[in-house]
């Protein structure tokens, strides 16, 4: 699993004009899943665990070294399957790399629910439609975390 993860002091999700999640402060997370990323909770658990814990959020001096969970926001969590797109050959991205839309769906759910039981409060984007995701990077502060590296 991809995550691009950026610090926010708000955004939205809208499909078809209509508003289907958003947040005040916390985090937008943009989620991809790999194509080989069947199984793997444990995976799943660390990254949920590493994103509440981030100390990306500023304390009274000014210094970032509170966590969402300290700073009270939101996630937003948006799948996003271009996250796997391969560049390497030609000007059309490869999507082979990104999971079926069925295990990619599974797996941010998972995500998602483990974020929860952690104590995040989690809105969702939607699966398999297209999104405008409007957000005000706060900072900016943007990190990328790979579940391979968690």
């Amino acid at each position: 699993m991809r995550l691009v993860v950026q610090r926010v002091s708000r955004a939205a999700v809208q499909v078809s004009g209509r508003t289907v999640a958003e947040i005040g402060p916390g985090l937008v997370v943009l989620a991809g899943v790999g194509v080989d990323e069947d199984e793997g909770e444990g995976e799943t658990d660390r990254l949920a665990g590493k994103l509440v814990h981030l100390r990306i959020f500023e304390d009274e001096a000014g210094k970032m070294n509170r966590s969402l969970l300290e700073a009270g926001g939101g996630i937003l969590v948006v799948p996003q399957f271009t996250l796997y797109g391969d560049v390497r050959r030609g000007r059309r991205p490869s999507w082979s790399k990104a999971a079926p839309p069925d295990i990619a769906e599974r797996r941010i759910e998972q995500l998602c629910s483990a974020l929860e039981t952690l104590g995040a409060t989690v809105r969702r984007g939607a699966f398999r439609e297209h999104m405008e995701v409007e957000l005000v990077n706060d900072g900016p502060v943007t990190i990328i975390l790979d579940g391979s590296q968690v």
